[in-house]
């Protein structure tokens, strides 16, 4: 599988070990590097890896996104899809199966990819420029697109966009596989990019970011300080072109793509959210390379106002359909909740790259909270169905518009599917990380992990049972016995705590004492930013046993959150619930949960490929229009995890259901 790396390729490595002298204090232990055995995470990788992928590109083909670099190629023909920002469903898709190909070796996936790759290398143009929309006829381009290259890419040409997704795309082929060939089809495109805008070149803060954290990855490739430096041109660009500020539509102040003001002067979360959340998550990476405390500033306040003010309880963000942008304050709407997947994707980047620069368990906590409902939601169990946007309530008489009750095989904009093929195989990534003596334990899952800590392997096994179960096993291994630290997150929920803010709180605040044993006895330990802290010398075999305490849990909302008055969703473990017609005597939007409704969790094997449910003694609200009557009647009522619903055909749902009846809504068919 592997190929030699060309001698340019490693003139460029080895002059990286001097050009990044700061980086991240934290850094992650490759997906690699973890083995999964668990129940809940590898069959969504295998499943990823077996159907989503192929379908994926199976439908890069039949919808023409193939057929444009084709006729690119052959510089002849007609754009044959809508969006000039098609070709990013082949390189996410790429990006994607290279993870795959790293913990699944597929020697016919991976022929497949370098027949993309050749003819992605064939629609390049002689000086790197590679845009389908463009390419395949200049003299009649996309609607988009302006009579020359980029004229129209501070607005929707998405010309560094697709750039973006290509260089993510290159480095993640290249680290899976050792080939250079998508590598060196990128480097191409980038020393271009690199030649037209600068300081005294052309100026333009790239509409739909991505681009930032591309060049980020080909800096760390291969050294070159022109990238990491292009990288944050685009970024401080923002907030200087003239706009109409006083007015209120975010494409005419330029609040859509997050360019009304610099960087460094924005501390609320505001615009696009997936173009918001890619911003930021750059933003992090070039502040760890080049010390900016100021960026660094910026998306600290930037969290600070997503986490307090703008995220919905399932870890979602961006409520505003139109636009699909963040709301204001407080602006977290159930029936319109909008909650795009990609932004889902996108808030784990950012917030991987905040405990990275941090090291506090609250930015894994908001991650695990994304990675377990806001993004799961979004693919279906057969992983070739999907939502692109993440509803908080279905009603039967509602209009939803362009909210979706059901899943979908594809999508017009097809950005979702694809963005979910590259996240779903480097989830073992985010597991474990490393800092000087120290190794962070961030997310549970039945796992082997190879660690390298001062130049000594370490072994962890995990065993558990999770998010089911809260009994977690960890085994020592080190090669030889050595004295380092061991830091275990022990969530936010497991402490009393839904939220890292007021946004949402726990109605029972009794925190339990968490208590850890080593080697079969109880253990002394100190608590640091959400982490239980183990110093000793670890020797073979050593195991370390905590129990998270698995509670149901009712969450309420601050009073601010309007939609959620008098009304509760419920959490167990890291999964937030939801209530389904299927469930319910099919229907969700007539249910009651009184105050003092106890809930019993049942696992149950057979039910959605195997979950926890729900189960408490709630009121139906009953309205008989034959007899004009409203009643309640005691029923039992049942939650499924979030990320299970819309499974089992067109119906209801609900995240946050009344405790009492407020108010009746006659609807009419």
């Amino acid at each position: 599988m592997k190929k030699l790396v060309s001698p340019l390729l490693l003139l460029f490595i080895s002059l990286s070990v001097f050009a990044q002298k700061k980086d991240y204090p934290i850094t992650p232990v490759p997906f690699t590097n973890v083995k999964l055995t668990d129940k809940f995470w590898l069959p969504r990788i295998q499943t990823n890896h077996t159907v989503t992928i192929p379908a994926s590109f199976e439908r890069c083909k039949t919808t023409g996104r193939i057929k444009n670099f084709e006729m690119a190629a052959a510089r002849s023909g007609k754009f044959c899809t809508v969006y000039p920002f098609d070709d990013t469903d082949i390189y996410k898709t790429i990006e994607g199966a290279s993870f795959s190909l790293s913990l699944i070796p597929d020697k016919k996936l991976e022929l497949y990819i370098d027949s993309l790759i050749q003819i992605i290398g064939s629609a390049q143009e002689p000086d790197g420029y590679l845009y389908t929309a463009r390419t395949i006829n200049p003299q009649n381009v996309h609607p988009w697109l302006g009579k020359e290259r980029w004229e129209k890419e501070r607005e929707h040409s998405h010309e560094l966009y697709n750039a973006g997704h290509l260089y993510e795309a290159a480095a993640a082929h290249y680290l899976a596989t050792g080939k250079t060939n998508l590598l060196n089809i990128a480097l191409k495109n980038a020393d271009l990019v690199c030649s037209v805008f600068g300081p005294d070149k052309k100026h333009v803060a790239p509409g739909h970011e991505v681009v930032e954290m591309g060049l980020v990855k080909l800096y760390r490739i291969t050294g070159k300080a022109e990238y990491l430096n292009t990288a944050k041109f685009f970024i401080e660009e923002r907030g200087h072109f003239k706009y109409d500020s006083l007015s209120k539509d975010p494409y005419k102040n330029g609040s859509y793509w997050q360019d009304h003001k610099p960087v460094v002067k924005q501390d609320e979360a505001i615009g696009h959210a997936v173009r918001a959340g890619y911003l930021y998550a750059a933003m992090a990476d070039v502040a760890a390379l080049t010390d900016d405390k100021d960026f660094l500033n910026a998306i600290d306040k930037i969290w600070n106002n997503v986490v307090q003010k703008k995220i919905y309880v399932q870890g979602g963000v961006g409520a505003v359909g139109d636009g699909e942008r963040f709301g204001g304050n407080y602006e977290l709407p159930n029936a319109t909740a909008y909650n795009e997947t990609c932004a889902a994707i996108a808030n784990v980047y950012w917030n991987q790259r905040m405990f990275q620069l941090h090291g506090e368990s609250k930015y894994i906590d908001i991650l695990e909270k994304s990675l377990y409902n806001g993004l799961l939601s979004g693919v279906g169990m057969d992983g070739k169905s999907f939502f692109y946007t993440n509803a908080m309530e279905i009603k039967r008489h509602f209009k939803h518009g362009d909210m979706e009750a059901e899943r979908a095989g594809w999508f017009t904009c097809s950005c979702c599917p694809t963005n979910v093929t590259r996240l779903i195989p480097s989830i073992p990534g985010y597991m474990y990380a490393l800092k000087e003596n120290n190794v962070y334990i961030n997310l549970f899952a039945t796992s082997t992990s190879t660690i390298t800590l001062n130049s000594k392997k370490v072994t962890i096994t995990q065993q558990n049972n999770y998010p089911w179960e809260g009994n977690l096993l960890f085994t020592v291994d080190p090669a030889s016995a050595t004295a380092f630290t061991i830091r275990i997150r022990i969530p936010g929920w497991a402490q009393g705590q839904a939220m890292p803010s007021d946004l949402y709180a726990f109605e029972d605040t009794t925190t339990k004492k968490i208590v850890i044993n080593i080697n079969g006895k109880p253990t002394e330990y100190t608590m640091e930013n959400g982490y239980a802290v183990i110093t000793k010398t670890w020797k073979k075999g050593d195991q370390v046993r905590l129990t998270l305490p698995m509670t149901v849990e009712k969450i309420i909302s601050n009073e601010k959150v309007v939609n959620n008055k008098g009304k509760v969703a419920l959490q167990f473990g890291p999964l937030i619930y939801c209530f389904e017609s299927p469930d319910n005597s099919g229907t969700a939007s007539n249910l009651i949960v009184p105050e003092n409704t106890s809930f019993t969790p049942t696992y149950q094997s057979t039910l959605l490929n195997g979950v926890m449910t729900l189960q408490g003694n709630g009121l139906a609200v009953i309205v008989d229009p034959d007899k004009n009557t409203v009643t309640t009647k005691a029923q039992t009522i049942t939650a499924i995890p979030y990320y299970s619903w819309a499974h089992r055909g067109k119906g209801e749902m609900a995240v946050w259901v009344p405790q009492k009846v407020s108010g009746i809504e006659i609807l009419t068919d």
